[in-house]
């Protein structure tokens, strides 16, 4: 990642924390999920190459954000 994407990335991360924060009501207090409900959304191994910004980011929601007490 250059630097003109490392800003850009950046950006979108900063929109992503505002709008989150801007929506947060709209969100479960408490996850909606069991322990372990993460294991099948992951792989058991850390990717040997990079992965694209996109796929990374693109996980937060579908991976990450239901596991969240908010």
């Amino acid at each position: 990642m250059d630097a003109d994407e490392f800003r850009q990335r950046g950006k979108e991360i900063i929109d992503f924390i505002a709008d989150y924060l801007t929506n947060i009501r709209t969100r479960r207090v408490f996850p909606n999920v069991k322990p372990g409900y993460m294991r099948p959304m992951i792989d058991d191994e850390a990717p040997r190459q990079g992965e694209s910004w996109d796929k990374i980011f693109n996980d937060i929601e579908r991976v990450i954000m239901p596991g969240i007490t908010h």
